[in-house]
């Protein structure tokens, strides 16, 4: 297989935008499979939704791989979820593709989920196409979603087709490039048919495809000096500068309509012809030994191994591990060193995906995407040919926001239960599980209620667990609102060696956005206090932060400043410094007017027009704040902050407000100040619970 031709792509967007239903028509135009299914409706349902729950439900939960072959160019195809709920499934697939293609409806447009998908292309630096799809739909719109990439994403978008005809009457599509006009025929849209431009748009054709150019010459300088001497650009120089501006960030946008099989065929061109290949990527990797230095990898298979497990998935048969081969290539048999654990593992069954099938293969190489069947990894580990040879950088992994207690209804579930946690918790780093020290449950915590709800169905039909569901938690953070100097002396004499330590400093409150800051800084001078003391003191305060004094919340936004101090030469010890910092954090913490931060949710509600007024009212009356209403073709967009403690069982709320016409998505936006009413009422629910819990 030649590298160069090899493409790793991503499919994804805002929920329902057709992503699933898009690789449905992907895998059978290259021959993968012989028979469409759809996402909803009845039959086996879309190939790449394979869990029951996907089927069901009709979304996507977990992301699924398959290789397809588009005229000779292999393709390694990812279709991943929309729900901001199963964020981590985009993410860790986008941390190792090479390109994407983001899936836009032509009604909805550059939606809140949208947005969350394009800042984590950015994050991993993915070139990508933009495909406007449901063009067929009544209100289909591609010139204002080319307009709202611009606004919304800041993204160079620029069109390389234009519609011919819209909504029931979209045909097909015009190739800018080419100057013709793309129509589908046979069954299902697989005959591509090429003809001349109609008449009555060739006019808005040259107009297009003079911006387009334009939009284009700002890579080439070539390119910039035949439109200003007016002379004819060269097709094979287009296809060339659109290749260069992609890889530098631009966004080429195309159209069709997935259901309706229309303009998926010039779709998987572009994907082939604009997208980069594993050799136009530059992935470096650290060393061990020295984190500063950068070590660069290549796709080439003779050089030694570098693979990245991005995704764990435990199934009846052993943990599949999805690997991305970035160096050097796997064989079968071989053995190669884990290295976060320093573990050597062998790899004695390698199998390409097809969404839950599998094949099996004896070697892969760099630039392959592939699966590892029985070793012991977790999503984000470095494989390697040696111990301590290089590490990749791990995927970014947002914090959850919402917690529930599960209960097993039986001694025999609890078994069951603990498995089926502990599996979920490996697979998904977004979903955690812990025990609550005063009541002694188990809570499980993730990225939306959706999330949880998924896990605590699939206890139910993998594992056969009755369980009981708790009602949802938030994860409150106490933080100080005002500076306060402290002096505190801890000193205990009652035989044997007694403990003395004296601290004075300042705690301050800090403005940060991430939610574990907490600053030590130590500006004690003159050996007032022993250097061998410091650590101990700035650990005593860190480990004070996991439980505040206002309502046992983790303390976040605070800094210590230790100025001053005293020591005795025979009692001062590590012990009695740390002791002295819990105690000095118990004592002054109150004093510094702390207060509890909650989690605020970006909601983005979409309903029709009429029921506009009683939306707005219902999220006013959840404390939100209304940051942008929109009316667009009778469909009402209203986007809104609202704290998530008044989000549970909005859902529901929504559906009857609307007559089912409803739906909204939402995503982590920010921590804020509670109101000191509710503050109150929480410190009450809180100390009540614990009360429970003593009796």
């Amino acid at each position: 297989m030649s590298l160069e031709k090899l493409r790793n792509i991503g499919i994804s967007a805002h929920i329902d935008s057709g992503k699933t239903t898009l690789s449905e028509r992907i895998l059978f135009y290259t021959g993968r499979i012989h028979k469409i299914e759809e996402v909803r409706g009845s039959g086996d349902g879309a190939t790449m939704d394979h869990m029951e729950l996907e089927k069901e439900r009709g979304i996507t939960i977990t992301s699924a791989a398959t290789s397809v072959n588009w005229q000779g160019t292999p393709i390694n195809l990812i279709d991943t979820p929309g729900h901001v709920d199963f964020t981590v499934e985009v993410e860790r697939s986008l941390r190792v593709l090479d390109g994407a293609v983001l899936v836009l409806c032509a009604v909805g447009g550059v939606q809140s989920q949208s947005i969350t998908v394009d800042r984590q292309m950015k994050r991993y630096q993915v070139p990508r196409l933009a495909f406007v799809n449901k063009m067929d739909r009544t209100g289909a719109n591609p010139f204002r979603v080319m307009e709202q990439l611009r606004t919304k994403l800041g993204a160079e978008a620029f069109m390389m087709q234009l519609p011919i005809g819209a909504e029931e009457n979209f045909r097909g599509v015009i190739d800018l490039v080419e100057m013709k006009a793309i129509t589908f025929g046979g069954d299902r849209g697989e005959t591509v048919i090429e003809g001349e431009i109609p008449e009555d748009l060739k006019d808005e054709a040259d107009d297009f495809r003079s911006k387009m150019l334009e939009a284009l010459s700002m890579y080439s300088d070539e390119m910039m000096e035949l439109l200003l001497s007016e002379e004819e650009v060269p097709t094979e120089l287009v296809y060339r500068v659109a290749r260069q501006a992609v890889l530098a960030g631009a966004t080429p946008v195309f159209m069709g309509t997935a259901y309706k099989d229309k303009g998926v065929q010039p779709l998987l061109d572009a994907v082939v012809r604009y997208l980069p290949s594993p050799l136009e990527r530059e992935i470096k990797g650290k060393d061990p030994k020295d984190e500063t230095r950068k070590i660069e990898l290549l796709p080439d298979p003779e050089r030694p191994f570098v693979g990245m497990a991005f995704k764990i998935v435990d199934d009846p048969f052993g943990q599949l591990t999805f690997m991305r081969v970035y160096q050097g290539k796997i064989v079968k048999g071989d053995s190669y060193v884990n290295q976060r654990t320093g573990r050597k593992e062998r790899f004695s069954r390698l199998v390409r995906m097809h969404s839950n099938k599998r094949e099996d293969i004896d070697t892969a190489t760099a630039g392959d995407i592939i699966a590892v069947m029985g070793i012991d990894s977790a999503s984000g580990d470095t494989y390697a040919i040696e111990r301590d040879f290089c590490t990749l950088e791990s995927m970014f992994i947002p914090e959850p926001v919402i917690k529930v207690a599960v209960n097993p209804a039986s001694r025999a579930d609890a078994d069951k239960m603990a498995k089926a946690l502990q599996r979920f918790r490996k697979e998904d780093p977004t979903f955690r599980v812990f025990t609550d020290e005063e009541t002694n449950e188990i809570l499980i915590s993730g990225m939306g209620e959706l999330h949880l709800d998924v896990y605590v169905e699939r206890m139910k039909r993998e594992y056969k667990v009755e369980v009981e569901v708790g009602a949802p938690k938030v994860s409150y953070r106490e933080s100080p609102t005002r500076e306060i100097e402290f002096n505190y002396k801890h000193k205990k004499q009652s035989g044997g060696s007694g403990q003395y330590a004296h601290i004075v400093g300042k705690l301050s409150p800090v403005e940060s956005s991430s939610e574990d800051s907490f600053t030590f800084e130590d500006s004690v001078v003159g050996g007032r206090i022993p250097k061998q003391f410091i650590p101990a003191v700035e650990k005593g305060f860190r480990d004070s932060l996991a439980k505040g004094p206002v309502a046992e919340y983790p303390v976040v936004g605070t800094k210590i400043e230790l100025t001053d101090g005293s020591y005795h030469d025979v009692d001062s010890s590590e012990k009695a410094f740390y002791t002295a910092a819990q105690g000095c954090f118990r004592e002054y913490f109150q004093k510094a007017s702390p207060v509890l931060l909650e989690p605020i949710m970006n909601i983005e509600v979409e309903c029709p027009e009429s029921f506009q007024g009683p939306v707005v009212g219902d999220i006013i009356s959840r404390r939100g704040l209304i940051t942008n209403t929109d009316v667009r073709d009778g469909i009402s967009v209203a986007t809104a902050e609202v704290p998530l403690a008044e989000t549970f069982g909005y859902a529901t709320d929504l559906r009857s407000m609307t007559q089912g016409q409803g739906t909204f998505s939402m995503e982590f936006c920010k921590y804020n100040q509670v109101p000191s009413n509710i503050q109150q009422d929480i410190i009450e629910a809180k100390r009540k619970a614990q009360l429970v819990g003593a009796k």
